[in-house]
C-alpha cells in the first residue's frame, strides 16, 4: 500500500481514493488530519479542437454543480503554475476568510485571480529629474532559483487615487521566470551567495536585474545615479528589462508591476471598476496541451495522420472536503448550520413533539412513500425518535441544519395539521396532512 499526495496524470481509475497529507489544518470548523477526499478528473483527446471542448463541458459541469450547492461562485481566470499548461481558471466562493484574492469588474463578466488580473489604473509617468523620495519610487528585491541573478523590480508606492501600491510579484515572474518566491530575504541570499562565489572561480551568469514599471521608464535612469552599489556587486553586470518578453521597440508594452486595487479601471470594459475580494478556491480546471504526454511519449495515431500525435490533456479537480467547511461558513448563521439540499445529510426532518407512537410511525412511513412518488428521486427523510425533549430536538435540528422542518405537535393531532419550517426561506407555515406532501415537494424545489 502507498499513501499518494498526489494522483497526477494516472491513465487508471485505481486512484479514486483519499489523498495524503502529513498535516493537521483546522479549516472553518473542521480539522483536516493526514486525509483528504478530492473529485479528480483527467482528460485526454486527439486534438486541440477536442480537448478545448472537453474544457469547456467540463467547466459547464462544474457551474452546474456549485449552482446546485446555492453557492455565489466566482469562476476567475488563473494561472496554471506548476501544472503547466496556458489556460486555466479558478472556482472561488467569496468569503471575508478566504485565502485567496479574486478581482472582479463591477460592470462586465471579468473576473482574475490576482496571479493574473490586470488593471486600467491612470499610467501616467513620473515627472522627470525628481529624486526617489520625492517620487515615493520603491525597490522590491527577489532572487532566482539558481542565486546567481538579484533581481530589482522598481515601481511607483502610489498607485490610482493616490492609495499605497503594492508590488504584484505574478507580474515580475512573468518577466523573470525562475525567480524564487519562497525567500523571505533575497538580499541576505544574495550576499551569502556572492560570498561563495569570491571563493569559486565560476562566475559566469551572474548578474544583477533592474525590472522597471512603466509609469518610471522616463525618470529611471537619473534614478539609477542615487542608487549606490554594494563593494561585493560592484563589477556585476547590470541588465534592465521595462517591457514584456518577445515585444520589440517598435510594438514595446510596458510593465505593469502594481497589484490591481479596488476601484482601478476594468482592463476589458473599459468603463467599470474592480472590485477586490477575498475567496475560498473550491475547483480548479486546468486546460495542460501537451505539457505531460510529449516528455512521457503519450501519442495517438490518427487516421489521416502519418505519425503519432501527442495526446491533449486536461485535469481537473474540485475540492469535496473543503467543500464542507466553504458552505459552513457562508451559510451558517446564530443558531447553526444550513445545509443546501444537494448536500444535506437528510432533506427533511420530522420531529414529534410529544414522542414516537404507533401513529407517528404510520404518518412517517405514508409521509415518505407520497414524498418518494412525487419527484423523480427519493427524498432523504428521517424522522427523530430520540427520547429527548421537543425543544432539544428543534435546537438540534437548527444546529444539524436540515433544509426543511415537520413538526408534528398538537395541531396535528387534534385537526391533522402539521408546521413546516425552512430558514432558508425564512419560512413557517400550517399545512394540513393531505398537502403536506405536496408542498413539502414545492419547497425543496427552491432549495
Amino acid at each position: 500500500m502507498m499513501l499518494s499526495p498526489t494522483h497526477e496524470e494516472e491513465v487508471t481509475s485505481l486512484v479514486a481514493t483519499r489523498k495524503y497529507r502529513d498535516e493537521m489544518r483546522p479549516r472553518h470548523g473542521l480539522l483536516r488530519s493526514r486525509e483528504f477526499v478530492m473529485k479528480d478528473l483527467y482528460s485526454f483527446d486527439k486534438s486541440f479542437a477536442s480537448a478545448v471542448s472537453t474544457y469547456d463541458e467540463v467547466a459547464k459541469a462544474y457551474r452546474a454543480f456549485f449552482a446546485d450547492l446555492k453557492l455565489p461562485i466566482l469562476v476567475a481566470e488563473a494561472s496554471s503554475g506548476d501544472m503547466g499548461g496556458n489556460h486555466s481558471h479558478e472556482y472561488h466562493l467569496p468569503s471575508s476568510i478566504g485565502e485567496d484574492t479574486v478581482i472582479s469588474c463591477d460592470s462586465c463578466n471579468y473576473t482574475a485571480n490576482d496571479e493574473v488580473a490586470t488593471t486600467r489604473s491612470p499610467l501616467d509617468s513620473m515627472v522627470p529629474g525628481q529624486s526617489m523620495q520625492e517620487q515615493d519610487t520603491r525597490i522590491w528585491h527577489g532572487i532566482t532559483k539558481d542565486r546567481r541573478r538579484l533581481v530589482k523590480a522598481w515601481y511607483p508606492g502610489k498607485g490610482s487615487a493616490g492609495k499605497t501600491a503594492e508590488i504584484n510579484m505574478h507580474a515580475v515572474r512573468e518577466v523573470i521566470t525562475d525567480l524564487d518566491p519562497s525567500i523571505d530575504d533575497p538580499l541576505k541570499a544574495w550576499a551569502e551567495s556572492t560570498s561563495a562565489r569570491a571563493e569559486s572561480t565560476s562566475h559566469g551568469g551572474i548578474e544583477i536585474i533592474n525590472v522597471v514599471d512603466m509609469r518610471l521608464v522616463d525618470s529611471y535612469s537619473e534614478m539609477m545615479n542615487e542608487i549606490s552599489i554594494s563593494p561585493a556587486d560592484k563589477g556585476i553586470p547590470i541588465r534592465t528589462i521595462s517591457q514584456l518578453p518577445g515585444t520589440t521597440e517598435n510594438n514595446a508594452e510596458g510593465l505593469d508591476l502594481l497589484r490591481p486595487m479596488e476601484g482601478d479601471g476594468c482592463p476589458r470594459c473599459k468603463t467599470g471598476q474592480l472590485r477586490v475580494q477575498k475567496a475560498l478556491e473550491l475547483g480548479h480546471t486546468f486546460y495542460l496541451g501537451t505539457r505531460y504526454s510529449e516528455p512521457l511519449a503519450l501519442t495517438v495515431a490518427l487516421p489521416n495522420s502519418k505519425e503519432p500525435v501527442p495526446v491533449e490533456m486536461g485535469c481537473y479537480g474540485i475540492g469535496v472536503s473543503r467543500i464542507f467547511g466553504a458552505v459552513a461558513e457562508h451559510k451558517a448563521d446564530e443558531r447553526g448550520l444550513q445545509w443546501p439540499r444537494a448536500i444535506a445529510p437528510f432533506e427533511i426532518v420530522v420531529i414529534p413533539s410529544s414522542g414516537v407512537t404507533d401513529t407517528t410511525l404510520e404518518f412517517y412511513d405514508k409521509l415518505s412513500c407520497q414524498l418518494a412518488a412525487s419527484e423523480s428521486r427519493a427524498i432523504d427523510t428521517v424522522l427523530d425518535d430520540r427520547k429527548l425533549t421537543f425543544g432539544w430536538k428543534m435546537q438540534d435540528a437548527d444546529m444539524i441544519g436540515y433544509p426543511v422542518v415537520v413538526v408534528l405537535g398538537r395541531a396535528w393531532r387534534d385537526k391533522g395539521i402539521c408546521e413546516v419550517q425552512c430558514r432558508s426561506l425564512s419560512l413557517k407555515e400550517n399545512i394540513p396532512v393531505e398537502d403536506l406532501a405536496t408542498y413539502l415537494a414545492s419547497v425543496l424545489s427552491r432549495l
